[in-house]
């Protein structure tokens, strides 16, 4: 077990040489709580990566992927996207978690959550002419959603969101939905043991993107399944992932979203 002074530094490691912590977003009448994280080492603006969290809400996890994206030079930023229905925290049991709280979220709410994000980004250090979103399962849906949504997005990357589903009166539009209406070039990164996202769902996708003539591809991990980037978990597949994780930088840097160089002894 980790003693209390490995924990310290190992958080240590993890910080240097950026600023991370929790902050609120003025969003639709409320205070929307979110993760950022930028470097320390340099005056900005830097360009904005927004991080959709996973089903399980702005955990370690995602505040990770955030200090991650500021050591190569952006301001990651992620925002609390349940808090108005509740807290992921408070659910065991997934079934719950989806039924009770997940399905209860207004893509239309997130979405302009995601708005009011990027606004503050642009507010505190960030420069949303480079202005890039990434999302993780329940995130990676919103990442495709998102693409077609803000015009101003310069480019997004979603990992194993699902593409096809039910649709609600609070979720009335899957990926395959918007390819028609991307206005931003699209990365997906997928698992082919993913059983959530069968591969038919996949060459729908892809049918929608190529009749669309949508500026997108989607990378399948052949031996990797769903939730492979989260290295928390037995899911976590370590070559997928570095593999993803690069070509989402390349993907970043190849539409306008380019990092910030920061020097490698802060990193």
């Amino acid at each position: 077990m980790a003693t209390a002074h490995h924990t310290d530094q190992l958080h240590s490691l993890q910080t240097h040489g950026i600023h991370c912590g929790e902050t609120t977003i003025p969003s639709q009448g409320d205070e929307l709580p979110a993760y950022i994280a930028k470097p320390d080492q340099h005056t900005g603006p830097y360009p904005v990566v927004i991080v959709v969290q996973e089903i399980f809400g702005v955990h370690e996890h995602i505040q990770d992927i955030c200090r991650r994206l500021a050591k190569q030079g952006y301001l990651a930023i992620a925002p609390e996207l349940y808090f108005r229905q509740g807290d992921a925290k408070d659910y065991s049991n997934i079934n719950e978690l989806v039924n009770n709280l997940v399905k209860k979220v207004p893509d239309r709410q997130v979405l302009v959550d995601l708005d009011h994000t990027a606004h503050w980004a642009s507010r505190h250090g960030g420069d949303t002419k480079k202005l890039a979103i990434t999302g993780f399962c329940w995130g990676g849906r919103i990442a495709w959603l998102y693409a077609a949504h803000n015009p101003q997005l310069k480019a997004a990357v979603a990992w194993y969101g699902k593409l096809v589903g039910e649709k609600t009166l609070f979720l009335p539009k899957y990926p395959v939905d918007v390819a028609i209406d991307l206005c931003a070039p699209v990365l997906g990164l997928y698992g082919g043991k993913d059983t959530s996202i069968p591969a038919e769902h996949i060459e729908t996708m892809r049918q929608a993107l190529r009749a669309a003539n949508a500026d997108a591809e989607i990378i399948v991990y052949p031996e990797a399944g769903h939730a492979f980037n989260a290295d928390y978990r037995p899911s976590y597949h370590a070559e997928s992932a570095q593999d993803g994780w690069q070509r989402m930088l390349d993907w970043f840097t190849q539409h306008g979203v380019s990092a910030i160089p920061i020097p490698e002894e802060t990193q």
